[in-house]
C-alpha cells in the first residue's frame, strides 16, 4: 500500500487489490481508518476515526481532488 501523501500524521494510500472499485483514497490516522470515494468527494467507510478528523481530513481530500485521482489512475494503471 504506497503512502501518496501525509497530512498532520495521516497517510493517504491505496490497496492494490481495489481497482474494481470507483477511485477513492484511504487514510490511515493511528489506528483507525477512513476512506473516501473521489469523484464526487465523500466518506465511504470509517473504521475508527472520530467525526472531527473526518471532516479535516474531507477537506484535504477537496483540496486535492485533482492530485488524488490522478495518483489513482497511475497506481491502477487507468487512463482517462
Amino acid at each position: 500500500m504506497p503512502a501518496v501523501s501525509r497530512s498532520s500524521g495521516w497517510r493517504f494510500h491505496f490497496y492494490s487489490d481495489e481497482g474494481t472499485e470507483p477511485p477513492h483514497i484511504h487514510v490511515a490516522v493511528g489506528g483507525a481508518e477512513c476512506e473516501f470515494w473521489l469523484d464526487p468527494v465523500e466518506l465511504a467507510r470509517n473504521w475508527g476515526v472520530d467525526a472531527a478528523t473526518v471532516r479535516k481530513i474531507e477537506r484535504i481530500v477537496f483540496e486535492r481532488q485533482d492530485f488524488f485521482p490522478e495518483k489513482w489512475r497511475d497506481f491502477h494503471g487507468k487512463t482517462g
